[in-house]
Parts: structure tokens; C-alpha cells; sequence
């Protein structure tokens, strides 16, 4: 069942390119990203509510964890994110996005002790490699050539952003369950989100927003966020940050497939290719063995 949560989540992850670019043009970064995990926490703290019966307490250790998952998952990858969306098409960023796996797999490797196997190796390859083909069209070549510039910049800083909220989320989890986890995250990120929307005057331009901005942003605050972010939660509480963040492969295929349907796009052999390893490598990874590994701070 978690496999099938992660994937539907790289399903809802793969339609946040398209609502983000949708609204870049009319919403500035940092109005996007307030107002998605203004939704998002609102929705959270009921769920917390009625499934914990409560809000449970937190240590001080849990508050730091909290307020850096708040820091890295939330205020800085989403601004950074609706910033490269603004300047970068989605296919672009998606290319960068893609990388995610292999930061988290060399995280876990150093932070929890992870072994990387030849197989988890191998499906890590086949997978990444099926995201660059799908998002690049199968010319690799012609999309560097262009070199690197302020978007690019700023979707590898969500990658690094998501590497780190990846990792915080093992140890938040020793004590919390996943859904008070990304809760109180969520709702860190928030008040941290605040600050810059209020002091840009972005609290005036909220106005102008018609159906299609509001629209975008719900769907960036439940699906690409209450149930995304709780569902990957529960991957890597239940399979471990590798095996959690090689479905963030499925977020291009998905991506491309709701283009297909949404934006009338047409689907070439590369992109068939492309999916196909992207499958292929999300299934030799899950086929390795689960290895007990340690959290930060155990001996």
C-alpha cells in the first residue's frame, strides 16, 4: 500500500510544475508559496486533530528538528521553486529536480549508515537516467548547451532544500508519527513564509487573484501538499529515504502524462522510453532487501 501512496504522490508532485508555471506569471514567489502551506496547514492541523485526538507535545530537540524541516522543506524549496518556475519552463526544472535521488541516497549513506547495493545502484542509474531522457526529449546535449542560469540556480537550491528536508524527516519521526510531523513542519514553514509576504506588500495583490490563481493554489496546498508530503512521509518511515526518494522519479512521467491529457501535448518514443526506466528503476531498487539502518544520533 505505501508504494502506491508514493506513487500517487509523484503524481500529484508531477502536477505542481504544471499549476506553478500556471500561476508564475500572476502570483510572485513569495504570495505562492504563503498562501499553498497557508492552505496546507489548515487542512493539516484538522486532520492532526481528528486522527491524533490532539496535538501531541514536542521536546526541545523535536522543536529544532520542526523548525529546520519548516526552514528547508517549506519556506526555502518553495520559494526557490515559484523563483525558478518564473524564469525556467517545467521541463527544465524537472531535469534538475530529477538529481533528488541521488543527493538523498548519498545523504542516507553518510548521515544513516545506508548501504547502496550494486542492485539499489543499478535502479538509482536506470531511474534517473529514464527522467533525464523523458524530460530532455532524448538530446541531453542541446539542453546544457545553454548553460546555467538564475532558474536552474535556484530549482538545484530545492534540490538541496529536499535533501535536507528528507533527511530531518528519519529522526522527527523516531517520536512523531508522520502526519504530526509534516503538520507542524508545514505550519513552521508558514509563520517563516509570513515574514516575507507580509513585508513585500504581497497581502495587497491577493485581491486580483481570479478562479484559476485559487484553483492552482489549492491544489498545491492539499494534493501537492497535505497528501504528498504526508504519504512521502510514511514512505521513508516505512521503506527508508532511498527507496522514499527514487519515486521522485515518477513526478516527470506523471508530469508529462497530465500535459498529454491537460495540455494536448504530444508523447514521442523517447518519452516511452524514458518512463519505462524510470519503472524498471524504481523496481530493481525496491527489489533489495530492507536494511536496518541507524537514525542521526544513535550509536
Amino acid at each position: 500500500m505505501i508504494y502506491i501512496k508514493l506513487i500517487l504522490t509523484a503524481f500529484f508532485w508531477g502536477g505542481t510544475f504544471i499549476a506553478g508555471r500556471g500561476i508564475a506569471g500572476t502570483v510572485d514567489p513569495y504570495s505562492a508559496a504563503f498562501l499553498r502551506f497557508a492552505i496546507a496547514s489548515f487542512f493539516l492541523l484538522i486532520l492532526t486533530r481528528k486522527t491524533e485526538g490532539g496535538f501531541p507535545g514536542i521536546n526541545g530537540r523535536q522543536a529544532m528538528f520542526i523548525f529546520c524541516s519548516g526552514l528547508t522543506g517549506i519556506f526555502a524549496y518553495n520559494i526557490l521553486f515559484f523563483k525558478g518556475l518564473s524564469l525556467i519552463n517545467a521541463n527544465r526544472a524537472s531535469l534538475i529536480i530529477a538529481t533528488n535521488p541521488i543527493f538523498i541516497s548519498l545523504a542516507s549513506a553518510v548521515f544513516f549508515k545506508e548501504k547502496l547495493s550494486r542492485l539499489k545502484i543499478c535502479g538509482l542509474f536506470l531511474s534517473v537516467s529514464g527522467a533525464l531522457i523523458i524530460i530532455s526529449d532524448g538530446s541531453l546535449s542541446q539542453i546544457f548547451k545553454t548553460g546555467i542560469g538564475n532558474g536552474e540556480l535556484a530549482i538545484f537550491g530545492c534540490v538541496l532544500s529536499w535533501v535536507s528536508y528528507s533527511i530531518l524527516g528519519k529522526p522527527l519521526m523516531k517520536n512523531l508519527s508522520p502526519l504530526v510531523s509534516v503538520c507542524y513542519s508545514s505550519v513552521a514553514g508558514t509563520l517563516l513564509l509570513l515574514i516575507p509576504f507580509l513585508t513585500r506588500g504581497s497581502l495587497d495583490l491577493i485581491q486580483g487573484y481570479g478562479p484559476a490563481e485559487w484553483s492552482s493554489l489549492f491544489y498545491l496546498g492539499f494534493f501537492g501538499t497535505v497528501l504528498g508530503f504526508y504519504w512521502y512521509y510514511q514512505g521513508i518511515n516505512t521503506v527508508g529515504p532511498v527507496k522514499s526518494g527514487v519515486f521522485i522519479n515518477f513526478v516527470p512521467v506523471s508530469a508529462l502524462a497530465l500535459s498529454y491529457f491537460i495540455l494536448d501535448e504530444s508523447v514521442s518514443g523517447e518519452i516511452l522510453i524514458g518512463a519505462g526506466l524510470v519503472i524498471a528503476g524504481v523496481y530493481l531498487t525496491n527489489l533489495s532487501p530492507p536494511l536496518k539502518t541507524r537514525t542521526a544520533g544513535e550509536v
